[in-house]
């Protein structure tokens, strides 16, 4: 069985659960805190780890408590955290986070040592991890453009399967995007993705695309203007309660949510993208593998925290990963 190798960011969550979403300049009190790990690298980690994939961490936290809880999170999940490093003078990356009694939310992020991890830093770690053929190497965007870039064309090099979770969608190249296997975008992030990509030829992310799709609705219309621009990989694209649609060569798949009750809609997108990283190193081919990632994801939202409604095996009721 494969190794799930995730490279992104790490943060602790500091959440205020209220009955609505304030808006601009609106201060809503009766709200509830609880503190939570995340951070989309930490959590799909910790996904993939819980659906019993062995599971490597590549990042950065800082020199401070937050980032030594964190790491003793990961660790508690089995997570293997050789290649988290801790960065001295930078701070541990936190996300405020305000969710409302429907379940949605709406999230800030101070990146601290995430943003200070460096394409040197992605090489020294996946020199070590050495990923080959049958490990999947996931990659988050909540770490510098050039260091995504870094870690997605050194897994490519290696054999292993490529994910990109394009989260924040802007500030990709074509050339980034060209590296990976399987793009994971909600239906935000490839309009965004589809209304323009950097150049080519820039690996350092060109500049910031933005945008909608426009005339060329559908997914498989935004699909057709990334392959236009060099993807050629396969597009799961997550639809919230209405599941994903999975675009490849072949044609578009649906793949339906399971009817849940949703709690908190935190994570869920993580989940998915550590369950279809895990199904990858564990054989599944990519129709099944997202299947699996769906019913993951459906049924992390049922419970509060981004990690909280992550499924074990049992809970998903499949044999584990490897």
């Amino acid at each position: 069985m494969g190794r799930v190798i995730v490279v992104g960011s790490v943060n602790i969550d500091l959440v205020v659960t209220a009955a609505r979403l304030p808006g601009p300049g609106e201060t809503i009190t009766g709200g509830r805190f609880s503190q939570h790990h995340g951070g989309k690298g930490g959590n799909q980690a910790v996904a993939a780890a819980r659906l019993g994939a062995t599971t490597c961490f590549v990042g950065a936290v800082g020199d401070d408590a937050f980032g030594r809880q964190a790491g003793a999170a990961m660790e508690a999940e089995g997570v293997d955290l050789s290649e988290l490093r801790t960065l001295p003078g930078e701070t541990t990356g936190v996300a405020l986070i305000l969710v409302d009694a429907a379940g949605e939310n709406s999230i800030a992020v101070a990146s601290g040592a995430n943003a200070a991890l460096t394409p040197e830093h992605v090489r020294a770690s996946l020199a070590a991890l050495a990923p080959g053929d049958g490990d999947v190497v996931l990659v988050g965007h909540e770490i510098p453009t050039e260091s995504a870039h870094e870690a997605l064309s050194l897994g490519r090099a290696s054999g292993a399967i490529t994910i990109l979770n394009p989260a924040p969608a802007t500030g990709i190249a074509a050339a980034t995007l060209a590296l990976a296997d399987v793009l994971t975008p909600n239906e935000g992030e490839l309009a965004v993705l589809a209304g323009g990509v950097g150049d080519a030829g820039d690996t350092r992310g060109g500049p910031a695309v933005a945008g909608a799709v426009g005339a060329e609705t559908g997914v498989a219309g935004a699909v057709g203007r990334l392959r236009s621009a060099g993807f050629s990989g396969a597009c799961l694209v997550s639809q919230g309660a209405a599941g994903a649609l999975l675009a490849t060569a072949a044609g578009t798949m649906v793949v339906p949510a399971r009817p849940v009750q949703a709690v908190d809609t935190v994570g869920a997108g993580d989940t998915l993208n550590g369950a279809l990283a895990a199904g990858l190193a564990s054989g599944l081919d990519l129709a099944a593998a997202a299947r699996r990632a769906v019913a993951a994801a459906s049924l992390a939202v049922t419970r509060e925290g981004a990690r909280g409604g992550m499924p074990t095996v049992a809970e998903l009721g499949v044999a584990p990963t490897g």
